[in-house]
């Protein structure tokens, strides 16, 4: 088995969402979570099929974004992995629904940080075994941090 660390590609100004899924009609239903939680977001969105033909299927309101999410999973090339890249919209605004999808199995991580996926090969394929989703702490926040935080939510309008 061989490991390897494959970087995601984020346009800039967009959030990533991955995670995995088990069927073909996953491109369709994430489409019409997407299309319908925030209307008017720009997104794309790929699944690398797991047998059959084993194809990456994708869709999309941007095209830009949906060629993006096809990259990223080439790159990855992992068996029933799907990839949202996500434009005028926040993964907050859309996690609950995307999870909820019948055929999404898990989510990996939903970020606008620098993004690596950890993947194994074997002779049958790749498969995903988890993530780096930015970097490393450096220290713990202090009560002036924690202030601030608590600021930023409000300016957002995620806290009252």
């Amino acid at each position: 088995m061989e490991f390897q660390a494959v970087r995601i590609e984020t346009p800039e100004g967009a959030n990533v969402i991955l995670g995995q899924s088990h069927f073909i009609k996953t491109v369709e239903d994430l489409y019409e979570i997407l299309v319908t939680a925030v209307p008017g977001a720009k997104f794309g969105i790929a699944f690398c099929e797991a047998s059959g033909p084993c194809l990456i299927r994708s869709a999309g309101t941007d095209e830009t974004l949906r060629a993006a999410a096809v990259r990223n999973a080439q790159a990855v090339a992992a068996g029933h992995f799907f990839v949202v890249i996500l434009r005028d919209a926040y993964p907050i605004n859309v996690l609950n629904a995307v999870k909820s999808v019948q055929e999404v199995c898990g989510i990996f991580c939903a970020t606008a940080n620098p993004l690596q996926v950890v993947v194994a090969e074997t002779e049958q394929g790749r498969g995903i075994m988890g993530v780096i989703d930015g970097f490393s702490p450096r220290g713990a926040e202090t009560p002036a941090q924690v202030e601030e935080r608590r600021k930023l939510l409000r300016r957002f309008g995620y806290k009252l």
